[in-house]
């Protein structure tokens, strides 16, 4: 394995398992990622970001691979045992996580991809937007539509006289 892929598998593991919602399918969607930007190799171009190449790489593969049946699984399990040197989280932490990811889990999967991108994986909106081949202003949208659903599936509604939050756009 080359080094420089090394250090972006559990980032690939995490969003692979939340795409797929299944631990034998997202490792295939790991592997075939990797086979293919091995095979690609030659077309990165160094001066570009690597993990977002490598990301919009598993998203294609994961777009051209859709036409197979998907099985519903609880994925919060799956996701918590692949990170095994994180220490022990509380009952109530734990309790929360498990609703989260459920509710994450329940997201049309368009708002899926751009939540764990952006939330979880820390990309930018146009980082993001250019992984998914979509304009900023509709990852921006999905995103709101994500967070919405998510506070209302929760019960934590934003107070309306509350400044909404801002983020910069990068």
């Amino acid at each position: 394995m080359h080094p420089l892929l090394k250090d972006h598998i559990l980032p690939l593991r995490r969003y692979a398992l939340a795409l797929t919602r299944d631990a034998d399918q997202s490792d295939d969607l790991v592997q075939e990622t990797l086979a293919r930007a091995i095979e690609g190799a030659g077309s990165w171009d160094p001066r570009r970001d690597l993990r977002k190449w490598l990301f919009g790489i598993m998203h294609n593969t994961h777009l051209s691979g859709r036409r197979r049946s998907v099985l519903e699984k609880s994925v919060a399990q799956e996701i918590t045992s692949i990170s095994s040197d994180s220490t022990p989280a509380s009952q109530f932490q734990s309790v929360h996580f498990n609703e989260t990811m459920a509710s994450l889990m329940r997201l049309p999967e368009e708002q899926r991809e751009v939540m764990l991108l952006i939330a979880v994986e820390s990309f930018s909106y146009k980082d993001a937007a250019e992984m998914l081949d979509l304009p900023v202003g509709t990852v921006m949208s999905r995103l709101a539509r994500a967070r919405e659903a998510l506070r209302t599936e929760q019960g934590t509604e934003r107070d309306s006289s509350q400044r909404p939050d801002l983020r910069l756009v990068r």
